[in-house]
């Protein structure tokens, strides 16, 4: 009797504990759906950067990976919007024009809810909105990457094809953004160290580097080259622009003319597009040289690898600040909030944005505030 008064009792008190953990799951997704609903209701189109997003669209248009920073993951899922002909569908044009024609009952509403918001009350960071809202490849890698990691933990005992399955996802996120590749090493470490069995790490290992392996012959068939991108050397020479000094680096006189010459700006990326920049001065472009700013690269490393650590340390904290930090400066506005107002098409003119109206949509313009909800979002700030 006594025993089974001490026996761990049935498993209906961790069914109630997990079904607490869904009640409270699904109040944070309700009121994050909410919140983003409110972010398409308060933007007339989709955000359009710099550069990125027209890169995005041409290639979307004529299929072959570009010679530059992106693989073509993300170009592939635009390619099957593209009957649509409309950049404003990536920004969920249905239901924010349904919402709409509702709005002039909700404006009163809206205005209190504004006055909420002056308070402090909230829980979105407006610089989610710029990837959220934009035609960049920002939330399919975190779609395919937490697929990946759900159905690697979905059970106890991961099974062949779900270890597959998994290296399939993170595939596809690299060849999205080239940033999620040491993800397909980690999660092969995963499966070691939990022993998860032979079959299963050569699962997620075969079919993790076979989708990359068949990118790499496609892209050797455009650029000459067996890889995802050509950016790799071009990156890592802007990181270097922070703190190079080459009385101190000392580079051979083929790569000398990659030193920094006076031209500064506001972030490491920054130096990737400044005209003024060492590389971008040389005759092809950046691009056209990225074995050799590898090369200066890994020798600035090398001969200042304290500089380097620290100006990569200082980088990655700004993920983590509360308030979000506009880095590099015209990426946001000057106190963090949504901005209200309308801004032109970035790049307007050039050759990039004619292709991607004449090939992709016709009505591209630029981003503007829509009332009443630019009111509500523009009223935001942080606790």
């Amino acid at each position: 009797m006594t025993a089974t008064l001490l026996a761990p009792g049935p498993p209906r008190a961790k069914s109630t504990a997990a079904r607490s953990g869904h009640l409270l799951f699904g109040i944070v997704l309700t009121l994050a759906t909410a919140l983003r609903l409110l972010v398409m209701l308060g933007y007339n189109t989709a955000q359009l950067y710099w550069y990125d997003s027209f890169e995005y669209l041409d290639t979307a248009v004529h299929l072959r990976p570009g010679g530059q920073f992106h693989p073509a993951g993300y170009p592939w899922f635009l390619w099957v919007l593209r009957p649509f002909h409309s950049v404003e569908v990536i920004a969920g044009r249905a239901a924010r024009d349904e919402a709409r024609r509702r709005s002039a009952a909700a404006a009163p509403v809206a205005a209190r809810l504004g006055s909420l918001a002056d308070d402090g009350a909230g829980v979105v960071r407006p610089d989610v909105r710029g990837r959220e809202h934009s035609v960049l490849s920002d939330l399919q890698v975190y779609f395919l990457l937490v697929g990946a990691l759900t159905v690697l933990m979905w059970r106890d005992r991961v099974s062949t094809r779900a270890a597959a399955a998994a290296g399939l996802l993170i595939a596809l996120a690299t060849l999205t953004r080239t940033a999620a590749l040491p993800l397909l090493g980690l999660a092969v470490l995963y499966l070691l160290l939990r022993r998860a069995g032979r079959r299963r790490i050569v699962a997620i290992a075969a079919a993790g580097t076979l989708p990359l392996g068949a990118y790499a012959v496609w892209y050797h068939q455009h650029h000459g080259v067996f890889a995802l991108s050509c950016a790799d050397g071009v990156s890592l020479w802007a990181r270097t622009m922070m703190f190079a000094d080459c009385s101190v680096i000392k580079p051979p006189t083929e790569l000398a003319a990659l030193c920094p010459n006076g031209t500064v700006v506001d972030a490491a990326s920054e130096y990737v597009r400044a005209p003024g920049a060492s590389l971008n001065r040389l005759p092809g472009g950046a691009f056209a040289h990225n074995a050799q700013a590898r090369d200066f690269a890994v020798g600035a490393v090398l001969a200042q690898p304290l500089d380097y650590l620290r100006d990569v340390v200082k980088d990655t904290s700004l993920a983590s600040t509360w308030e979000p930090v506009a880095h590099p400066r015209r990426v946001g506005t000057p106190d963090g909030s949504f901005a209200r107002g309308s801004w032109p098409v970035p790049m307007e003119g050039q050759s990039l944005v004619v292709k991607a109206r004449t090939g992709y949509d016709p009505d591209i313009r630029g981003l503007a505030s829509v009332e009443p909800f630019g009111t509500v979002l523009a009223a935001y700030r942080y606790p």
